[in-house]
């Protein structure tokens, strides 16, 4: 099964997009399924996120059998072929389309929830759906980009049959897919969990994408009037590897965190990137690094190889307290999802000598019997409404014997996409390490 579910397919899919990050581009997803991939794609490329609705009008008396696409903007494409064999009269074709139409206009409305539509003029459109099959809805939405003044179009998908691109001629000027397996039946059955997507839960994907906090618009915290001392990509010493990443110490830090990202993510994260931000204009030093390589990142169970990421994560600690590159800081572990039981699992190592853990949305109790020997002061941020998540932290919780806390973030979800559930994490984090690292300096004095 090639994708877990449409967050995965979404990240794996960004992965192949990250030439475009820093373009001027506009993420487009195809309602319903299409949009929590886009949400992946137009995090990893900090991109705004918006849809282009298109329906199918159905043969009337097989509605399922799709006899073209209409979208916004007036497009419209007819299937003669179907329309033929069908023996669809043009009347009832005109009828069919003036149903869909009323109801084309309702989701429009309905999805975008009194938002404005994204502007497109002069800029790259990247259309992303959750799979193409026989390509008309895709190519209505190319035609709705352009006519809305994109100068490029990116047709971009996380699976589609063989020759795919040959049937869609010239719609995109760019197509990228991430499996085009040969025995391509449906969609659906290259995905683990292929649920349906709800009208309300797309409103709330694109209410929490245009809500998502900015990395220069941080609340509650003042940025610093001096430049860092350090902030430079860097290449984290891994044994026999190298690992990219970012380093950032701001003047007068008073302690440095390293990031582990989960779920194969990387340093290039949206989210812990803001999180660092938040840090940072704190007076806190932040390393964002790639547990994994490219070639390591392909293979999932490395992704969910606690062990090994625990291991990488204690190599870059080591990495930064030679040469002085933690300048003698106390060091902290940020992690999310299977990155937090990475951070924790390291944290158990004493030689590591943590000052403090902080776990977003994370999995702890993949950790497993390594909680107990944690001795570092840990905060567990959990969203309320991430109720499963939320219960295994608090299992997790009862093995922890050093100076825990558990937060929830009312009316967040797992990813803290809702307006306002980021920020409010981060927050909790800079407030924490801060703490925990005075903490330290108390003890060393």
């Amino acid at each position: 099964m090639p994708f877990i579910d449409r967050v995965d397919a979404g990240r794996r899919l960004a992965d192949r997009l990250r030439h475009l990050r820093g373009a001027d581009v506009v993420v487009l997803g195809l309602p319903r399924g299409g949009v929590p991939v886009a949400l992946q794609v137009a995090l990893a490329l900090d991109a705004p996120l918006d849809v282009i609705v298109v329906r199918k009008p159905g043969v009337p008396c097989q509605p399922e059998l799709g006899m073209g696409a209409i979208s916004e903007d007036g497009v419209r494409i007819v299937d003669d072929e179907v329309v033929y064999l069908a023996g669809v009269s043009p009347g009832e074709v005109a009828e069919v389309e003036q149903r869909e139409r009323a109801e084309l206009q309702r989701r429009a409305l309905r999805f975008r929830d009194g938002r404005p539509r994204v502007p497109l003029a002069g800029r790259t459109a990247v259309i992303v759906d959750d799979g193409i099959a026989t390509g008309s809805t895709a190519r209505a939405a190319c035609q709705v980009a352009r006519a809305r003044g994109a100068t490029r179009i990116v047709l971009a998908t996380p699976v589609a049959p063989p020759g795919w691109t040959e049937r869609l001629g010239d719609a995109a000027d760019e197509f990228i897919c991430v499996e085009t397996p040969a025995a391509f039946l449906a969609i659906g059955q290259f995905y683990a969990d292929f649920s349906q997507i709800s009208d309300d839960q797309v409103v709330a994907y694109l209410r929490g994408a245009s809500a998502l906090p900015v990395a220069t618009h941080v609340p509650s915290v003042t940025p610093s009037r001096e430049p860092p001392a350090r902030d430079e990509e860097v290449e984290v010493d891994a044994r026999a590897l190298r690992l990219g990443g970012h380093l950032v110490v701001p003047q007068g830090a008073t302690g440095l965190v390293v990031f582990a990202h989960g779920s194969g993510s990387s340093r290039h994260s949206p989210r812990n990137r803001y999180v660092a931000t938040v840090l940072n204009r704190a007076g806190l030093g932040t390393l964002l690094f790639d547990l994994l390589t490219i070639e390591e990142g392909g293979e999932r169970s490395n992704v969910f190889d606690v062990g090994l990421l625990a291991r990488r994560l204690l190599d870059a600690t080591y990495w930064l307290r030679s040469d002085g590159r933690a300048e003698g800081l106390p060091i902290g572990y940020f992690g999310a999802s299977t990155g937090a039981a990475a951070a924790l699992w390291a944290a158990a190592e004493q030689r590591a000598q943590v000052a403090a853990v902080v776990s977003r949305g994370g999995r702890p109790d993949l950790a497993g019997p390594r909680l107990g020997a944690v001795r570092a002061p840990t905060l567990l941020i959990v969203g309320g409404l991430d109720h499963e998540v939320l219960e295994l932290n608090r299992q997790a919780q009862t093995h922890l014997r050093c100076k825990n806390r558990l937060a929830i973030v009312p009316g967040a979800t797992h990813m803290f996409e809702e307006p306002g559930t980021l920020g409010a994490a981060a927050e909790l984090a800079r407030e924490w390490f801060a703490s925990q690292f005075a903490s330290t300096a108390r003890a060393v004095a």
